[in-house]
């Protein structure tokens, strides 16, 4: 019973330190997925049409 219940403890503990250490350390800008600058590819897969934008 005091064996679960140190085990059991020792899981929170370590999970509470990891959930922590995450968000102390953020991951580079250089790892999201969503770019910088909206190419004509990227345009397009948001419905944007980079013809128009040409034709001005």
């Amino acid at each position: 019973m005091n064996q679960s219940i140190a085990i059991i403890v020792s899981i929170v503990f370590v999970y509470a330190f990891v959930i922590l250490l995450g968000k102390r350390f953020k991951l580079s800008s250089r790892y999201e997925r969503k770019p910088r600058v909206l190419n004509t590819w990227s345009a397009l897969d948001k419905g944007i049409d980079p013809t128009e934008r040409d034709l001005l």
